[in-house]
């Protein structure tokens, strides 16, 4: 099983954190849509790291599907065809108050950008005329000045993240790949996720030959107890954020949890940061998160992923609220492979 690790360097110390994650064994390196741009780091360290480079993710409703394609495809150039466009859509309040976008309906949105870019990729690859016509979206100009000709590498996948049911099934019938949600349990994978990637297939007429499936886990390791206890409450604070938001709400319902939600929300409203985390209980970290050593954790990602076929063949695995030490990571990686 492959590691994707998370690059959370701002764009001038990338290349230093990227070196360092790809020397502990990293298969590959993902950005998030945080304090820095998605991007950026990605193309600081491109050609610089052996390792295959992901957006996880850029949101992206509040960019135009040609701003995405033309980041995508010079991307796929600079890593020499090791770059995944990963794209989610996040909350409305966040689309409206912090982008000051327009929000929609975001699974059908999300899959009217995926089919843009991928209209847009594809007439630059084969030469052909760019007509996407959509409700959100229209691409029908492209003038030979702004071609960028085919990519040597062709164009890069584009995978789209996802949690509930219906966005879960809408990456199966269009995108590439599913990226899925790092707040969910093994549970809620087996039981919501992986049947909703089936319908999305089927209706699509694909196969699951034709989609990659990444699981994404959220770790608390270490190897003192103090590593532990501080790791531990840097996760702590990250699910009860995730367990806030009314949309992440069927992963604690499917553990019998969801009673938490609206507590979580309205303690997130208050800003009492404290009483959420308390509320996150030794229970609800285990089952939401992965922790323990860098053994114990591998362990774990394996018997949530490893016997699902087609599955986990990688993983993308990032540390909330602490940095463990190289050879820590280097001990995951190993216990993985």
């Amino acid at each position: 099983m492959l590691v994707d690790l998370q690059l959370d360097a701002r764009p001038d110390q990338a290349l230093t954190r990227a070196r360092e994650l790809s020397e502990a064994g990293a298969a590959g390196l993902f950005t998030f849509e945080g304090p820095h741009d998605v991007f950026l780091p990605l193309a600081a360290v491109a050609g610089q790291v052996d390792a295959d480079l992901m957006t996880n993710v850029a949101i992206a409703m509040p960019r135009s599907p040609m701003h995405l394609a033309h980041t995508a495809w010079d991307l796929q150039l600079m890593t020499g065809g090791r770059f995944r466009l990963g794209l989610g859509s996040q909350i409305r309040p966040h689309v409206e108050k912090r982008y000051g976008a327009r929000w929609s309906p975001p699974a059908a949105r999300m899959r009217e950008i995926v089919s843009a870019v991928r209209a847009i990729l594809t007439s630059w690859q084969h030469g052909t005329r760019l007509d996407f016509r959509g409700e959100h979206t229209t691409h029908t100009l492209m003038p030979p000045t702004f071609v960028p000709g085919p990519n040597p590498y062709g164009p890069p996948p584009i995978l789209l993240g996802a949690l509930g049911p219906l966005m879960t099934r809408t990456a199966a019938e269009v995108a590439d790949g599913l990226l899925v949600m790092p707040f969910h349990s093994h549970r809620h994978f087996r039981e919501r996720t992986l049947p909703a990637v089936a319908e999305g297939l089927s209706a699509a007429g694909r196969s699951v030959a034709d989609f990659d499936v990444f699981p994404q886990a959220i770790l608390a390791m270490g190897r003192t107890d103090e590593e532990l206890t501080t790791a531990r409450n840097g996760v702590r604070a990250l699910l009860a954020f995730y367990g806030s938001t009314p949309s992440y709400r069927p992963v604690l319902d499917v553990e019998g949890w969801g009673e938490l939600q609206p507590e979580l929300n309205r303690l997130s409203k208050t800003g009492d940061v404290a009483a959420m985390i308390g509320l996150v209980d030794d229970t609800m970290l285990a089952t939401l998160a992965v922790t323990g050593t860098p053994e114990e954790c591998a362990a774990e990602i394996r018997r949530r992923f490893g016997d699902v076929p087609g599955v986990a063949d990688r993983v993308c695995c990032y540390f909330p609220g602490h940095d463990p030490a190289a050879d820590q990571v280097s001990d995951l990686v190993a216990a993985l492979r």
